[in-house]
């Protein structure tokens, strides 16, 4: 491991930057960037397994809004998509997000498809608010099962 690496990730895990540093990482995860955040989530977690709900909240506040800045960003791109629209997978999408509405959003917690979702639900118009609910409800969930599970909380015997 670098020589630099270990002082970083000590200095990140003090409380008083620790969980600053989930909430950016979690906020730039759910955007179009490429990155994690279940890696500094559940770091952060165990090293300080009295932080487990606080580090939860922080990062499904980043994510979800996070999820927001891709919901405007599809809506922004609105006109850019549409020389798009007559693809057959294209239509079969629209149709399915069009007949779920915000409820899709609940969805935006899966890896690879669900950011992109947010920011097709920006672009399709779905009501901003109800959408920004079903993101914060999956994206709790997921975070909530998630690193409970690593954590051993639901072991199974």
């Amino acid at each position: 491991m670098p020589t630099w690496l270990d002082p970083l990730l000590t200095l990140l895990a003090l409380p008083q930057y620790s969980l600053g540093t989930v909430f950016v990482v979690s906020f730039l995860s759910a955007t179009l960037l490429p990155m994690g955040s279940e890696p500094v989530v559940f770091g952060l977690v165990q090293l300080n397994p009295e932080l487990f709900w606080p580090v939860i909240f922080v990062a499904t506040l980043g994510n979800t809004l996070g999820g927001a800045v891709s919901w405007w960003m599809g809506l922004a791109t609105h006109q850019a998509v549409d020389r798009h629209r007559q693809s057959a997978y294209h239509v079969r999408a629209l149709h399915w997000l069009e007949r779920l509405g915000p409820k899709a959003c609940l969805l935006a917690w899966l890896p690879l498809v669900g950011d992109p979702l947010c920011a097709v639900a920006g672009w399709l118009r779905l009501p901003f608010w109800p959408c920004l609910v079903y993101m914060a409800i999956g994206k709790l969930v997921r975070y909530t099962l998630m690193t409970a599970g690593l954590m051993g909380i639901f072991a199974i015997f």
